[in-house]
């Protein structure tokens, strides 16, 4: 594979590189689903309606979201309504039970931290900018050896960092970082696995990479394929990666535009 460089004078080097975490740099969504699926379904229980979620149901519908945008969207799905002070309850408590599984259990998405070490010898600043609590993605990067790379001020969370909080697709988190790390979304790159997090990077402005290997390691090649197309063809992709090995000529590909 031919590797590129930024410093070719045809190619315009991009400021910031930000990366989501969840299945694409960690693999913690499914441990995540795991830990909250309990919790999801003691709530539906609670006002009295049948329907229950296996791991695999939750990952379907709320994939990219955090807990407190899914439990929005549980109550509208279903039609119920939880007071406010219970709402904060369980958000808290799904922190709590995600992050010692992460802390326990969690790794790396194959390739990430290799490439990762590129970047820094590269000179290329990075930050993470994800939908999930911040202690969440810290456990995660943490128990993967990744955090060397992520000082605690250059992970941004839409569930910790910004007041109200807010959750992928909507694009706040992205902007917040971008204006914090004084860039425009368009001197950015990102990666993200999902089509919550895709269209936030889309409405922020931010040329991204659609991660899909993750779906290849978990869920195989057919739900590879349909989530490459998806974030090609729905969410405007500039580049599909199916593996991190990829990604030093793809992020060339958008540096060349």
């Amino acid at each position: 594979m031919t590797y590129f460089t930024a410093s070719s004078t045809d190619m315009k080097q991009v400021k910031y590189v930000l990366l989501d975490c969840d299945n694409t740099l960690c693999l913690s969504e499914r441990l995540a689903f795991e830990a909250c699926a309990d919790l999801t379904n003691e709530l539906l229980e609670q006002y009295g309606k049948p329907e229950r979620y296996t791991v695999d149901k939750l990952l379907e519908e709320f994939v990219g979201q955090n807990f407190r945008g899914m439990m929005v969207n549980l109550q509208k799905i279903h039609n119920f309504q939880m007071p406010p002070e219970q709402l904060e309850e369980y958000v808290n408590k799904e922190v709590g039970y995600v992050t010692k599984k992460l802390s326990e259990k969690c790794t790396e998405c194959p390739g990430a931290t290799a490439e990762l070490e590129k970047l820094e010898k590269q000179g290329y600043p990075m930050a993470v900018v994800s939908t999930s609590a911040k202690p969440r993605v810290v456990a995660s990067l943490k128990k993967v050896g990744m955090d060397k790379f992520f000082p605690d001020a250059k992970v941004y969370s839409a569930a910790t960092s910004l007041n109200p909080p807010s959750s992928k697709p909507d694009p706040k988190i992205y902007l917040f970082a971008c204006e914090q790390l004084g860039v425009k979304p368009e001197e950015c790159v990102t990666v993200e696995d999902s089509r919550s997090g895709a269209t936030a990077a889309m409405r922020a402005g931010i040329p991204f990479i659609g991660y899909v290997g993750v779906y290849g390691i978990e869920d195989g090649k057919e739900r590879m394929e349909q989530m490459a197309k998806t974030l090609k063809n729905d969410c405007k992709a500039d580049q599909i990666m199916y593996d991190w090995k990829e990604f030093p000529e793809l992020l060339a590909k958008i540096e060349a535009k």
